[in-house]
């Protein structure tokens, strides 16, 4: 009974340190584009003006350099089409998908065109 409630422990330690520091990082989508691969996998915070594209639907941030970065949910991102507004959430990278977002916080900064 007594290493079964040292694992229930040490469980627990584990767990309890897992909490961390979830802060975003503030990366501007120029540095996202540029070096996406040092950003794979971490909680970023960004801003850019929401664009569109129908077919194949999909939805995007992207600066005055034409710097983008999609982003996921498209249905949470498309009532802010034409806004410029900061994101917050997990992004990826790969080859074959590119650059994403799964948003996690939007916030508006300016209102549509």
């Amino acid at each position: 009974m007594n290493g079964l409630r040292g694992g229930v422990f040490l469980m627990a330690a584990v767990l309890a340190g897992c909490g961390g520091d979830t802060r975003a990082s503030e990366v501007p989508l120029a540095v996202l584009a540029g070096n996406p691969e040092a950003h794979d996998g971490s909680r970023v915070a960004t801003e850019g003006v929401v664009r569109h594209f129908e077919e194949p639907l999909h939805y995007w941030i992207e600066d005055e350099d034409l710097n983008r970065v999609e982003i996921f949910p498209h249905d949470e991102i498309a009532p802010h089409l034409g806004e410029r507004v900061r994101v917050e959430g997990e992004f990826a990278f790969s080859r074959g998908e590119g650059r994403r977002l799964t948003l996690e916080r939007v916030e508006v900064l300016a209102p549509a065109d």
